[in-house]
């Protein structure tokens, strides 16, 4: 596929920039799907920001994914396993009204996954007509 420069109207600065047909072969043989849209400069200059922000307040930017659509990672707090009394970290607050558990014990004492059937405690094979019946 041939390419062509394009220009482009820069998003932060309305200036416009040549997104060139070298960079868009780049972009094709990378498998990016969207044309850039801050002009190199703008583009540079958000790259210094992020990284400025980063050393100045401690955090890693992970994206817009991270966290519950947060740019930070998960906060994570200290607890006790109410089981095996090892030290472990939670994402949440413990409050102490209910067990925390490390990741090992939860895994050994969590419920198996519910199936329909069993949730409504007619064991397999049960249609709604059958439970309707019976109840």
């Amino acid at each position: 596929m041939a390419f062509t420069d394009k220009q482009i109207i820069c998003r932060d600065c309305n200036s416009p920039f040549v997104f060139t047909a070298g960079e868009q072969e780049f972009y094709a043989n990378k498998g990016l799907m969207n044309e850039p849209t801050r002009c190199p400069s703008c583009r540079s200059a958000r790259r210094m920001n992020q990284s400025t922000l980063e050393q100045n307040d401690g955090y890693v930017r992970y994206g817009n994914f991270a966290s519950f659509g947060g740019r930070t990672p998960r906060q994570m707090h200290p607890a006790q396993c109410a089981q095996c009394e090892q030290i472990t970290e939670v994402p949440f607050v413990p409050r102490g009204d209910r067990p925390v558990y490390c990741s090992s014990c939860y895994s050994k004492i969590k419920p198996p996954a519910d199936r329909r059937d069993d949730r409504e405690g007619q064991g397999q094979g049960a249609t709604s007509g059958e439970r309707s019946s019976r109840e």
